[in-house]
């Protein structure tokens, strides 16, 4: 069954079914949205206790319901110069280092961060020798992903390409997942060097969104799109730890990449294990090394005065 599961994404029209799924998520059906989305409450076990609000009448169409806010307070983001917080409630797909260029995908598949990022050779080797993280979110999750760290927008990428799922069974078994679907690249540069947060499409996903620039897919089609944005002014898009920067309308994966010796994963970071917005995801590697220089110093100006008494 599984290799059928599989086998049917070659065949079906991936672009085609996304663009149908999309329509009818974003209809203003009445009673039938209500029914569509109580359904789905029930099958994916949604809690909606979290959501600011929690009645599916509320909402107007499924993607509305799909992106909904959460009550305020109920993701606290870990406090820190030093930490890194998850992006989205998900779970932890692979994480490691970036080996000759390569990410880990699934037991027996690696594909390379210059793929993933565009085929930007120059680009791809600011993260060399890094750190990775990939993150699925499951149907259940809340859909709107945040910055881990304080950062500046400098890049964002759209890059075309297929919409296979990217559920566990199809990342053990599609090769080059990730750096064939159709994606969203968000380049930031950060106090501890350049962060990527890519956003991956995937079959049925109906749209990525980001807060500066509102849809980015659709477009479909086979042509990479570049957008630069300046560093400083009135222009310069400058987002917060804890802030949303995206959303997914039916769901995906993020992934993030760290330059070399900026970063160390938290301790509670393991393959499979749940994530949630806002717990400590890595640690600033540069921040902590500030911080161990000022307790140092800290320390030899209370030598000093206490000699000097």
């Amino acid at each position: 069954m599984d290799k059928i599961k599989v086998g049917l994404q070659y065949w079906i029209p991936q672009h085609g079914l996304t663009r149908l799924v999309g329509k009818l998520a974003s209809a203003k059906a009445g009673g039938l949205t209500t029914a569509i989305i109580n359904w789905f409450i029930k099958q994916y076990k949604v809690n909606m206790d979290e959501a600011l609000h929690s009645d599916p009448k509320h909402f107007k169409t499924f993607n509305e319901f799909f992106v909904r806010e959460l009550k305020e307070g109920m993701r606290p983001i870990a406090e820190g110069d030093s930490v890194i917080v998850h992006p989205a409630d998900a779970r932890v797909s692979q994480f490691g280092p970036i080996t000759d260029g390569q990410l880990i995908q699934a037991k027996g598949h690696d594909y390379s961060a210059r793929e993933l990022l565009g085929g930007d050779a120059a680009l791809a080797e600011e993260f060399a020798d890094g750190e990775f993280a990939t993150l699925y979110l499951s149907p259940s999750d809340y859909h709107r992903v945040h910055m881990p760290c304080d950062g500046t927008l400098r890049q964002m990428i759209y890059v075309p390409g297929d919409l296979f799922s990217v559920n566990p069974l199809t990342a053990e078994n599609v090769p080059n997942l990730f750096a064939r679907n159709e994606r969203v690249v968000c380049i930031f540069d950060t106090e501890f060097g350049p962060m990527a947060q890519v956003l991956v499409g995937a079959t049925i996903v109906g749209s990525i969104e980001q807060v500066w620039a509102g849809t980015i897919t659709p477009p479909r089609g086979n042509s990479v799109y570049k957008w630069d944005y300046p560093a400083e002014g009135n222009n310069a898009i400058i987002l917060k730890k804890g802030e949303e920067m995206g959303r997914f309308k039916l769901g995906s994966t993020v992934i993030n990449l760290f330059a070399k010796d900026s970063i160390k994963f938290d301790e509670t970071m393991v393959n499979g294990e749940k994530t949630v917005l806002g717990t400590p995801f890595a640690h600033n590697i540069v921040s902590q090394e500030k911080q161990a220089e000022a307790a140092e110093e800290s320390k030899e100006e209370s030598k000093d005065i206490q000699s000097a008494e």
